[in-house]
């Protein structure tokens, strides 16, 4: 005799709806993992249990949702490889490029000290002549002429103003002496006139 058994109505129902349960949890799951990847945030059992509100129970115990967090995972791990990869490559070619900047920098640096050098020492070459030049006694020499000179000139203007003053003065008198010769002039003619 076959006896099979059959399941209980009550029972294939409860299968049926925790069946349901676990493909919506799944379902979540996976659009959980979808957005995190979009968003480009850090892909965790903890984070993906928040987002499906699902318990990380549920992830571990479930094979399906436990290789979708790990294959996840796995992609985000070597796309942030990729980028930390990428990353460093665009660090290195910045470093790259300053040093190069820094290699032209230091050479005009070098040229410019190199020219700043020739020129401090054409220029003290210059001053060393002109002290060969002036001696002691010609320096002194100069310095009394410079002295006389300059007493000279003080002499000269106060000669100039002096002069000007008579100048001021004499020209005062010569039309004073004006008026009075045409104030004579004036009585002789009226004394002939009479």
């Amino acid at each position: 005799m076959n006896t099979a058994t059959v399941p209980d109505p009550r029972t294939a129902a409860a299968l049926a709806a925790r069946r349901r349960k676990t493909e919506a949890s799944l379902d979540r799951v996976h659009q959980a993992l979808a957005r995190l990847c979009r968003e480009k945030a850090q892909i965790s059992v903890a984070a993906v249990a928040r987002r499906a509100d699902v318990s990380r129970t549920f992830l571990y115990d479930n094979a399906e949702a436990r290789a979708a967090v790990a294959s996840a995972m796995d992609q985000a791990g070597e796309r942030r490889s990729r980028t930390l990869a990428e990353q460093d490559d665009e660090r290195e070619a910045t470093w790259r490029e300053r040093a190069l900047n820094a290699e032209e920098a230091l050479k005009a640096a070098h040229a410019e000290i190199l020219a700043q050098r020739t020129r401090t020492g054409e220029l003290l070459g210059q001053i060393r002549d002109l002290q060969a030049e002036w001696t002691e006694e010609a320096i002194q020499r100069i310095t009394t002429e410079n002295t006389t000179l300059k007493q000279r000139v003080r002499q000269l203007t106060t000669d100039n103003r002096t002069l000007d003053e008579r100048l001021k003065a004499a020209r005062s008198n010569l039309r004073f002496q004006d008026r009075r010769v045409a104030d004579l002039e004036a009585r002789i003619a009226d004394s002939t006139v009479r």
